[in-house]
């Protein structure tokens, strides 16, 4: 693993399933106040993190509460907390005043999923605070537990990637269409999102995507941090073909954001 990604203790995890709640917490955990971890499972890539556009719709960095060594391309189980998401229950009480994230939430946050010094929490609640206000789109999952796939679940997730990878038509051609014309294919997609905690104006922003054979979203290829929000699972256009056969499309879906009141 690379020395730098282990000082930090961060990775980023690109997901095969998102599975709601998970089980029953650690020992750590279970002594805390009712605390509902989520789980992820996925194949890790060990990366130092960066600026770049995530590839497909689904990333989390792990951040660990010490360092652990992951194999890249293997399958792991991870139960934490989505950073952000309990953040953004928080809220913000300063009314942005303070910027995002309030250090405080970071801090809370540490504190609901491990047990550690005061001074240890305050450095935590930092590196979170820095890492989150750098590429707020990006949800930070706060590691509780990890623990490599077994055979069979590795299996299953393999299984998923390549039906996921049959429905999209990975190796179907692409092909570029202007905005406007893709705009007329659309059957469905949420007319205007609200602006996040971290961009509280809002705005229009354009988003280049591929669109999959199936009318899907199936990636996003950009690094704005708004288009990164966006619930593309929601959007749907009228399946791509060109002269009889089965295409991807590259093209810009514009996107609205309303300000937050």
């Amino acid at each position: 693993m690379n020395r730098n990604a282990r000082m930090f203790c961060f990775l980023v995890f690109t997901l095969a399933v998102w599975s709601g709640c998970s089980g029953k917490p650690s020992a750590d955990e279970a002594k805390k106040a009712a605390v509902t971890l989520d789980r992820i499972q996925g194949k890790a890539q060990v990366l130092v993190e960066s600026g770049g556009a995530s590839e497909g719709t689904r990333r989390y960095r792990l951040f660990f509460k010490r360092p652990y060594e992951v194999t890249h391309g293997d399958h792991y189980i991870v139960e934490g907390i989505n950073a952000q998401r309990v953040i953004d229950e928080i809220g913000d009480p300063e009314q942005g005043k303070g910027g995002y994230p309030l250090l405080s939430s970071c801090a809370r946050v540490v504190k609901m999923v491990w047990s550690l010094p005061f001074d240890a929490i305050d450095l935590n609640a930092q590196v979170l605070r820095t890492r989150v206000n750098r590429y707020p789109a990006r949800p930070v999952f706060l590691v509780a537990r990890i623990q490599a796939a077994k055979s069979s679940e590795s299996g299953a997730i393999s299984g998923a990637e390549k039906k996921d990878d049959t429905a999209k038509g990975k190796n179907a051609p692409e092909v570029p269409v202007a905005a406007e014309k893709q705009r007329a294919l659309l059957i469905e997609g949420p007319p205007v999102q609200t602006a996040p905690l971290w961009d509280p104006k809002g705005g229009t922003v354009n988003c280049r995507v591929i669109i999959g054979p199936d009318g899907k979203i199936a990636e996003l290829d950009t690094g704005k941090q708004l288009c990164e929000i966006v619930p593309w699972s929601q959007y749907r256009y009228q399946p791509p073909v060109q002269g009889g056969h089965p295409v991807k499309v590259s093209t810009e879906v514009e996107v609205r954001f309303e300000p937050r009141k």
